[in-house]
């Protein structure tokens, strides 16, 4: 209990762990969650509109056929094409423009009105994309070398040999386990943060503006304010986690298929 109101009873109570977990039907681990009902309302949507467009489209297009085609023009040319290569990136395309829509779509649900819940903020669904991530390029690396020409790669040649075992160990961690764990949290980390910001700005603003007393309530209005504003940076994060995320994927799949490997 936090006690705010300098002359009434008032007083603020933080909210727990408990409210963090919002069950809909049933308890534990097989309850359908928020989160999954938001998720798969994303997936719908996404499938709708992309097949609704893509069966008709125009040669001059219009606001929602531009939309799509921006997109996809940004995942195509400018990160896919660009990054991986113009000979070897089209087999992953659809992998790319998948991440990018659904994880943007999913972390706009965070400012859209009547949900105001962006999926990532909850770690499991991050690391599914990232395990999907993880099992690619290195199945495509396995692949183009085998398993042992995999193992080697891991180390540059021309070291010399006592250095060797040091940085097959540094670089095996880095490709196996650092990468799909900084690529998880990151999306992670920046969808709950902002989260949590608009909830404490929202709630916190609400108490000070109609239950505190003294100078607070003004401090309250205040806090909406800032929340506005919250709200237009937290769309830019949004975007740019999304476009992070897959330029990071394409990153990975480029050295998975580079010659030098």
């Amino acid at each position: 209990m936090i006690q705010l109101a300098a002359g009434g009873g008032e007083s603020y109570e933080a909210p727990t762990i408990a409210e963090f977990w919002q069950p809909l039907v049933g308890d534990g681990a097989f309850a359908l969650t928020r989160s999954m009902v938001v998720f798969a309302v994303v997936a719908i949507v996404i499938s709708v509109v992309l097949l609704s467009i893509t069966s008709k489209l125009k040669v001059v297009p219009g606001k929602a056929q531009f939309l799509v085609e921006g997109t996809y023009g940004l995942v195509r040319n400018g990160l896919a094409r660009d990054i991986i290569g113009a000979e070897k990136f089209k087999p992953f395309l659809p992998l790319l423009f998948a991440l990018f829509t659904v994880i943007l779509v999913n972390n706009l649900m965070g400012v859209t009105p009547f949900i105001t819940f962006p999926t990532f903020s909850r770690i499991g669904y991050a690391i599914v994309l990232t395990a999907i991530v993880y099992f690619t390029y290195h199945g495509v690396w396995i692949a183009r070398l085998g398993v042992i020409g995999w193992l080697k790669s891991f180390v540059p040649p021309g070291l010399p040999g006592w250095i060797v075992p040091f940085m097959w160990v540094l670089e095996f961690m880095t490709y196996v386990i650092t990468r799909p764990l900084t690529l998880a949290l990151r999306l992670f980390g920046n969808m709950f943060a902002g989260h949590f910001m608009l909830l404490i700005f929202t709630f916190g603003g609400e108490y000070l503006l109609f239950h505190a007393s003294g100078f607070l309530p003004v401090t309250g209005a205040l806090a909406y304010v800032f929340t506005l504003v919250m709200y237009g940076f937290e769309v830019v994060v949004q975007f740019l986690q999304a476009y992070v995320f897959v330029l990071l994927t394409c990153v990975y799949i480029a050295g998975a298929v580079a010659d030098e490997h």
